[in-house]
């Protein structure tokens, strides 16, 4: 049983901390994996999906607003493209990178894509390193 609220736990911080709201995913996954150690996967699965999801939320709360007007920082962003959004992990900008890919009309599956990788790839660096600092000094 506490499973499925360690969970829903991970998966509730991970989509908080997609948003502007405090959720602290990192230290969230870190401390269920030291007392489930068995559980990396699906507990990487349900982080990167809430994170994930939370992300979208911020895009989709940017598409509401008016069209992006034509003008350099525009230009600019449009050239870089939703790859990006690779950086949807970072504190604060990446929440304006998901607002950004919302105003500028992204499409949906390429800002899925890029953020899933993106998030994805942070929470493997993190127990990755986890690991190995545990393993190192045990």
């Amino acid at each position: 049983m506490i499973e499925p609220v360690w969970l829903s736990g991970l998966f509730a911080s991970a989509f908080l901390s997609a948003t502007l709201l405090p959720g602290n995913s990192e230290a969230a996954l870190l401390a269920y994996l030291h007392f489930n150690s068995q559980g990396v996967m699906p507990a990487l699965l349900v982080v990167t999906a809430g994170n994930t999801l939370g992300g979208l939320l911020t895009v989709w709360m940017g598409r509401r607003l008016p069209a992006a007007p034509k003008g350099k920082a525009v230009a600019w962003a449009e050239r870089i493209g939703p790859i990006s959004l690779l950086l949807t992990w970072l504190p604060v900008a990446g929440d304006i990178l998901c607002a950004v890919a919302g105003w500028l009309r992204w499409p949906w599956r390429q800002v899925a894509l890029w953020m899933i990788l993106g998030k994805a790839a942070r929470y493997l660096i993190l127990v990755g390193a986890a690991g190995w600092l545990s393993a190192r000094w045990a």
